[in-house]
């Protein structure tokens, strides 16, 4: 039918307007009726579906796992530079070689993925996994508006992009989770990750996603510079990066750095860097690349952003350990895209060392950029009216007295009925990486504390619908399906309950190590300090924390409690085999086809070891998407490095 064709095309014409150009030519409502024109007349005629047509941005295709695919030209990672002094550097290498032109241009700070077109259609999509191999994700991209599903080129072209969330669009998505009892996104990047990952194309739909395309990866038709690729990428309907020059001078790729890194917050987007590549294909093709690795490109990355703010006050809050944590409260500051009125303050030792005191005009900076500290103090702008800041002698929450923690420079309540503790205590058992109980979020927890339905972790397991359902945001279904939640829970593996727990100093790590260890729960509390520091991942402090909690009285009366009401005390997977045997791994990135618990658990099963970090002791890194800092020591050291592929080939060996 003609006029399906005629309102695919013109909806893609005016998408493009508005998404791409931002110069809309029909208000939002004109474009509503052409695309609801088009849904009904493609359910009526169901013959005509095109799997590129308008419609499919909305999703709504579900999948059991992605397909890996294989991508045709590697996606390689840059190498990352931190200073003008190596950028210098870099440039000189080429200097005596060639007349150098350079492509300038922003990193975003998002995940990269390939777009196939074939036929001016879009057919494929996939994430950039290990750089060799990733996962089709093609249903989910469809659904982002900025994504071209169809181009006027006829040939074959692939392209190379980064998908990002909009700061705004973060805003949104983890405000509705924090109403809804949700866990938040740390960042607009883990976000976007999540997001394009869902099996759902609905979820990924709604989650307002967005792309830059930067390169051209293959194509029929041919390119003597990267600028005059971005251009054909331009008018073919991809969004490209509008910010990039191109420059032979080095100081002016400076200049150009310095500009955007100081205009960077006012950006839609995160970026966290520069990329500097040369211009020309043809000496790129000769300086070749390494590892991967571009010799011919580099990426300039930020330093942390500082700014000066007052120091308004200094509260503390009670964590579930009973450890009273002093938290900063400032006069708001932007810093790195945000609004930051709250900044750790550690421990009283932090306060000390950097004389901190209430009134001062202090340094902030955000950690990763994501978690605000503390950095200095600006003493030339003292009055004389700041004030020393002292740790309460009472606990803010229960008025009981502290105590001095020597060991970790502490003061902690060691009332065990502390509001304060109960709540958090229970807000970490109930955790996705503990036990896992969905529906159970923070202001729930608080309603089932407030109306004294748990007075500790076991009492979650005495709950009935008949209690739940009279509390406000619940009902009958809410009620029913928190109990299923629960109920679920008690087959969990012996390793998450051990974790939630909440063991000082006894992460989902050294969790997983007991459990292996020690597969009945009522072996721990016959173990000593001597015999677990013999185990890997366990030091002394961590076995003394351990031991301490199993000899306390009320631990035996909890895990009574947990087996009188069915809660699994057992750890039922055993070692299959001892091919891992003697081998320690260490996991970074994002793999393609697992989560990095299953690597782990398939690890543990054939009688490997898990580190956190890499050392010459380390016998394999295995790499998955957007892989860290681990990746760049592992090279250093001459670690070998493995993909999800080569490590299940490991495993026939």
């Amino acid at each position: 039918m003609n006029r399906i064709f005629e309102l695919r095309k013109t909806i893609e014409y005016h998408a493009k307007k508005y998404h791409v150009d931002d110069e809309p030519e029909i208000s939002d409502y004109e474009y509503d009726m052409l695309f609801k024109e088009l849904v009904e007349l493609e359910e009526k005629y169901p013959e005509y579906a095109n799997e590129n047509s308008p419609t499919v941005r909305v999703g709504g295709k579900i999948l059991d796992k992605f397909e890996k695919v294989t991508h045709n030209v590697p996606m390689g990672s840059l190498q990352d530079i931190f200073s003008f002094e190596e950028l210098r550097t870099f440039t000189e290498k080429f200097g005596g070689k060639f007349e150098t032109e350079y492509s300038v241009e922003c990193k975003i700070d998002g995940l990269s993925v390939s777009l196939l077109y074939q036929d001016g259609q879009f057919i494929r999509g996939a994430t950039r996994g290990d750089g060799t191999t990733g996962e089709n994700v093609t249903q989910n991209l469809r659904t982002i508006n900025t994504i071209p599903l169809t181009i006027p080129y006829t040939g074959m072209l692939e392209v190379r992009g980064e998908i990002y969330m909009p700061r705004e669009s973060f805003t949104k998505l983890n405000e509705s989770r924090a109403e809804a009892d949700e866990q938040l996104f740390a960042n607009p990047r883990n976000a976007a990750a999540g997001s394009l990952r869902q099996l759902d194309s609905s979820v990924t739909a709604g989650r307002q996603l967005d792309i830059f395309v930067f390169n051209v990866q293959a194509c029929d038709k041919t390119f003597t510079t990267h600028s005059e690729s971005i251009e054909f990428l331009k008018e073919q309907g991809f969004k490209t990066l509008q910010s990039s020059i191109v420059t032979s001078d080095v100081e002016e790729i400076i200049s150009h750095i310095e500009f955007i890194g100081s205009t960077r917050n006012d950006l839609q987007y995160d970026i966290d860097g520069i990329v500097i590549k040369i211009n020309s294909i043809a000496q790129r093709t000769e300086i070749g690349e390494v590892a991967m690795r571009p010799k011919w490109s580099v990426a300039y990355k930020f330093p942390p952003e500082c700014k000066e703010t007052k120091l308004l006050d200094i509260i503390v809050n009670v964590g579930r350990t009973g450890v009273l944590t002093p938290n900063a409260v400032l006069e708001p500051v932007r810093l790195a895209g945000s609004n930051v009125s709250r900044a750790t303050l550690h421990n009283i030792d932090y306060i000390r060392q950097r004389d901190i005191r209430i009134g001062d005009y202090v340094y902030v900076q955000k950690a990763g950029d994501i978690i605000p500290e503390i950095t200095g103090v600006e003493i030339k702008k003292r009055s004389g009216d700041e004030t020393e800041y002292n740790m309460p002698t009472h606990c803010p929450s229960c008025g009981e007295p502290v105590i001095n923690d020597d060991t970790e420079s502490a003061v902690r309540c060691t009332n065990s009925s502390c509001p304060a503790q109960l709540q958090r205590n229970l807000e970490h058992f109930v955790s996705r990486n503990a036990m896992n109980i969905d529906g159970l979020g923070r202001s729930i927890l608080k309603l089932l504390c407030d109306n004294d339905l748990v007075k500790n972790i076991t009492d979650i397991y005495k709950l009935t619908a008949e209690q739940l359902e009279p509390l406000e945001r619940m009902g009958k279904k809410s009620a029913a399906n928190l109990i299923a939640a629960i109920e679920n829970s008690k087959t969990n593996a012996l390793e998450r309950l051990i974790f939630a727990l909440g063991i000082r100093q006894v992460g989902e790590k050294a969790a997983k190590v007991l459990a292996n260890k020690y597969r009945n729960i009522e072996l721990l509390f016959d173990i000593s300090v001597e015999e677990l520091t013999f185990i890997n991942d366990v030091g002394e402090i961590t076995a003394q924390y351990i031991v301490n909690y199993f000899l306390h009285p009320q631990t035996r009366v909890i895990i009574d409690e947990f087996k009188k009401y069915g809660v699994n005390t057992i750890n039922e997977n055993v070692v299959t085999g001892n091919k891992f045997e003697g081998m320690t791994f260490v996991l970074t990135g994002t793999l393609p086809s697992m989560t990095r618990d299953e690597a782990e658990e398939i690890i543990y099963k054939h009688g490997g070891k898990v580190s956190s970090s890499v050392s010459k002791k380390t016998t394999y890194v295995l790499a998955g998407e957007e892989a860290g800092s681990k990746l760049t020591k592992a090279e250093t050291l001459g670690v070998r490095i493995i993909n999800e592929e080569e490590f299940k080939n490991l495993l026939n060996f």
